[in-house]
This record gives structure tokens, C-alpha cells and sequence, in this order.
């Protein structure tokens, strides 16, 4: 071998001797990059997608709490950023505190912050009567779920023109496909029937609406729309990691601070 290749060879180690040790953590580290690109281009799409840009004037008009509203839309930004659903069309906001005689769900066009419907929506039979007070995700409770879940397809079944919901919440909903929990209309929907007795009629745990709008309101919020169902229940509010920052909520909130500044919606999901 002669003295030249002998000397390349000793440059060639030499050089090898001097990277650093930390060379066998860029795999991780490109991982965690990426990982960080997918989290920002989520939150980009939320932002693009008017999630947050809801009118409060018009929201307060309609009777919403701008309070659960804010919950909502935090918790929506924080499962877009987490992955758990793509950028929704539409917002379903369910407040579970008022009566049920009074209208408490409204739907929203995130697209456009437009305010759509304003609508009666029954709770489950075992929930409490005119007042919603109990809830669970239990097979067979015929109690009303909370929490974030997200609109899947129709169908056409004993209770009619009806739409499939996804818990996004186990413990809390995560049982919605199991206990058949979806949105359909009923006659016991009725406010003529609520100023009689006092209350609306009651489901099984599924969020039924009046007859006369629910097929218009399904066909709206089907397919990736997101629901919101609310209630002051202390354990949910303190555990729900859609309520409480996902992966990925602090690099959304700094997005969100980024493109929008410090407004009332900077950010919402810690608004509490």
C-alpha cells in the first residue's frame, strides 16, 4: 500500500473521530421536526379554514354563552392540532346548562363565522328532566354524552333520516358508536309540548331535534362537521385534554398569536 493512500486513509479517520457523538440522534431529532411541520401545517389549515372568526356580536344575539363558545372553539383548534380531526366546515355548540324548553344548540359556518340554526335539542331520558344534571358514556345508561365529537355519515333507520356521531373523548364519549348516539328529529321535540310539561320529550342519550329541521340541519353539519356538547361538569372541564392543551397546543397558540395577535381569541382553548 503506498504512503499516499496509507496517508488518506488516516485523514479519512481522523475526520470520522472528530464528528460528534450526536450524530445517531438525528434520526429522532428529523422525526421531531417533521413531527413539528405536520402540527404547524394542521394549524395553518385551522386558521385558513375561519376556525375561531365566529361573529360574537351575532353569537351573543343568538343566546350563546361566549364563554362555552370559546371553550368550543379552543377545543376544536386543539384536536385539529393534534391530529385527532381535519380543519371542520361547521361547529355544533350544544350548552347542556340551560333548560331544555329553551333553545340550546346552534351551528355555526366556521368557513364564514355565520351563525345557521338556533334550535331546541332533547338530552337522554336518564339525564335529568327539564334540567340536564347527569351524564354518561355507559352502555345502556340512556344518559347524554359531552364532550367533542365529530359528524360521520347518514342513514335512514327506526328513528329516520339520522347521523352517525364519533366521541373523540373515551371515558367521556367514546362510546357513541356503540350506544347508536346519533342525530335525528323527534315529535317530542316540540315547544308547544315543552309548554305543557314543562320540559321536551327525552332520548335515549341521543341530541334529537324538532322534525321540521333536522334533516336540514344533519345534511348541513354531516361529514366532518364537529359537535360540542357542554356542561359545567367539574371532572370533564379539569381532565378533557381538548380543553386542557393537546400535542401540539403550544405551537398552535403561538401560531394563532402569530397571525392574529392578542385578541380575545389568543388562545381560546385557555379562556376558561
Amino acid at each position: 500500500m503506498s504512503q499516499k493512500l496509507i496517508s488518506v486513509l488516516v485523514a479519512t479517520l481522523l475526520c470520522f473521530a472528530a464528528l460528534p457523538w450526536n450524530g445517531r440522534t438525528e434520526p429522532a431529532a428529523r422525526a421531531a421536526t417533521l413531527a413539528k411541520s405536520a402540527v404547524n401545517r394542521r394549524v395553518s389549515d385551522a386558521i385558513r379554514s375561519g376556525v375561531g372568526r365566529i361573529d360574537l356580536g351575532q353569537a351573543k344575539l343568538g343566546g350563546v354563552s361566549i364563554k362555552v363558545l370559546r371553550l368550543a372553539l379552543g377545543a376544536v383548534r386543539c384536536a385539529v392540532a393534534a391530529g385527532d380531526i381535519a380543519a371542520p366546515r361547521t361547529l355544533t355548540l350544544i350548552d347542556y346548562s340551560r333548560p331544555s324548553i329553551e333553545p340550546r344548540l346552534w351551528v355555526f359556518d366556521l368557513k364564514v363565522g355565520r351563525l345557521l340554526f338556533k334550535e331546541l335539542v332533547a338530552h337522554g331520558r336518564n339525564t335529568g328532566e327539564n334540567m340536564a344534571t347527569r351524564f354518561s358514556d355507559a352502555m345502556n345508561s340512556l344518559q347524554t354524552s359531552l364532550g367533542l365529537f365529530v359528524t360521520l355519515d347518514t342513514y335512514v333507520g327506526n328513528k329516520g333520516y339520522s347521523l352517525r356521531l364519533d366521541g373523540l373523548e373515551p371515558g367521556v364519549n367514546g362510546h357513541a358508536r356503540e350506544r347508536a348516539i346519533v342525530m335525528h328529529g323527534a315529535p317530542y321535540v316540540d315547544a308547544t309540548r315543552a309548554a305543557m310539561q314543562g320540559r321536551i320529550g327525552r332520548s335515549w342519550g341521543c341530541p334529537a331535534l324538532r322534525e321540521a329541521v333536522a334533516r336540514q340541519v344533519i345534511d348541513t353539519i354531516r361529514g366532518g362537521g364537529v359537535i360540542f356538547a357542554y356542561y359545567p361538569d367539574a371532572n370533564w372541564l379539569r381532565t378533557s385534554r381538548f380543553l386542557n392543551g393537546c400535542d401540539g397546543a403550544s405551537v398552535l397558540a403561538t401560531s394563532w398569536s402569530a397571525h392574529h395577535g392578542a385578541g380575545p381569541w389568543r388562545p381560546a382553548l385557555i379562556q376558561n
